[in-house]
């Protein structure tokens, strides 16, 4: 009789594959096959798996501190990690607070957004993923999946439209006026500025399924955000750290927010996160009021320390740039092939293609599955879904990812097109 795993069932499990090791741009199961990892633990490990600064980083530390407790005493690495922050993000964000996921760092924006403006009511969008803690998934519109059977959620989280031209049948300007119109008309019928605290919006949706948002749609809202005394939150726990090419997402939109969230790519892989805002906002924070027992620990910091100098090392966002030309390039020629890829999008290698039934139009979530089986059992590559119906195959492979390993995974990708047509 087969022992009964100890392990919560509550986990999804996209391949079932019991892994060793990881190195670079794959990972190694116990049984000994390597598969080129596509996910990156789901655009986590941006420097690749086990990259030797970042394991020597980890090392050192933890022969020196595994945890120094930010409310007891402060080690030597946050004010070093606080700095280098401050060096790449934008002007308006000068100060951090560390945290130790996503989730946990987007509630915490919402908690300062509400601190700093005495304000009870945030806007979120359609088609977002912010966590799964009860104010984020009150936040998270990408699917009911996340949120099912939790409710009653916390109070106070309103639905704005984000404009997607490859479904609403709009051109791009028709769908960034349609959703501009609707943020207007959600703040004239339901959530008045005056108790709004904040917007909070990925600038490239992640579950939503990797769906950039226009420029003029973030412009537009920036400008409203910012004539009628909103925050602006830019949630960039996915798009962060290099992923689309630049350092943020936001830069290719040349805004300034008011506060920042920053996760998955910050530390290669560690357990991290922050808050990022002006010292205006945080000294608002009412000291005391937030916090969390692992905030800042040190292997975390010697881990995020680490993965930026690597990031902003001779050449790293170049190569981020060529390959993410490379893989789009790619898979546009495979869509002009393929009536079943309706849509390539994304920014830097973070790339989305949309699956759909050619006879329809319509979202095709199984086809997607055997795509994603097929190429990681005949092809040794690991691809992810996303998307509300599951039918967004998303491209997020470590950032050091090189061309013959690109051309690995759109062949394997285009294998699994033809076996399953």
């Amino acid at each position: 009789m087969t022992q009964r795993s100890h392990l919560s069932p509550v986990w999804s499990q996209l391949t079932g594959l019991d892994v060793v090791s990881g190195s670079g741009a794959t990972v190694k199961t116990q049984s000994g096959e390597e598969y080129l990892d596509f996910t990156a633990g789901i655009a986590v490990t941006s420097t690749g798996h086990c990259h030797p600064k970042v394991v020597e980083a980890i090392t050192n530390q933890a022969a020196r501190f595994i945890h120094a407790q930010v409310n007891i005493y402060k080690h030597d690495l946050l004010e070093p990690l606080a700095e280098k922050l401050n060096e790449i993000t934008p002007q308006s964000i000068d100060t951090f607070f560390f945290s130790n996921s996503g989730a946990e760092a987007t509630e915490g924006s919402v908690k300062l957004a509400k601190a700093a403006t005495k304000k009870p009511h945030i806007i979120v969008f359609q088609g977002s993923f912010h966590g799964r803690t009860a104010q984020t998934m009150a936040m998270t519109t990408a699917k009911t999946g996340y949120k099912a059977g939790y409710a009653p959620f916390p109070s106070g989280v309103f639905v704005s439209e984000f404009p997607d031209p490859s479904t609403s049948g709009l051109d791009e300007a028709a769908a960034v006026k349609r959703a501009l119109d609707n943020f207007d008309l959600l703040l004239a019928t339901q959530t008045a500025p005056s108790e709004t605290a904040a917007v909070v919006v990925e600038l490239v949706q992640g579950e939503g399924g990797y769906r950039p948002a226009p420029k003029a749609f973030v412009q537009g809202l920036y400008e409203r955000a910012k004539a009628k005394g909103i925050l602006f939150v830019a949630d960039e726990v996915q798009s962060g750290f290099g992923r689309t090419g630049k350092m943020f997402a936001l830069e290719h939109y040349g805004i300034e927010p008011d506060i920042m969230v920053m996760a998955k790519g910050i530390a290669s892989g560690f357990p991290f996160s922050a808050i990022g805002s002006s010292y205006e906002i945080m000294e608002r924070w009412p000291v005391g009021s937030h916090g969390g027992t692992y905030g800042g620990n040190p292997i975390g910091a010697a881990a995020a320390l680490a993965t930026i100098d690597i990031l902003r090392s001779e050449g790293f966002l170049e190569n981020v740039v060529a390959r993410g030309a490379q893989l789009r390039s790619g898979l546009e020629e495979l869509k002009a092939q393929y009536e079943i890829i309706n849509d390539v999008r994304g920014l830097g290698i973070m790339l989305g293609c949309t699956i759909v039934d050619p006879a329809t139009g319509l979202p095709n979530g199984e086809l997607v599955n055997q795509i994603l089986r097929h190429a990681r059992e005949n092809g040794k590559v690991i691809l992810m879904n996303a998307g509300t119906y599951n039918n967004v195959i998303r491209w997020m492979p470590p950032l050091i990812v090189n061309e013959s390993q690109v051309a690995q995974a759109l062949a394997a990708f285009e294998a699994a097109i033809k076996a399953n047509l």
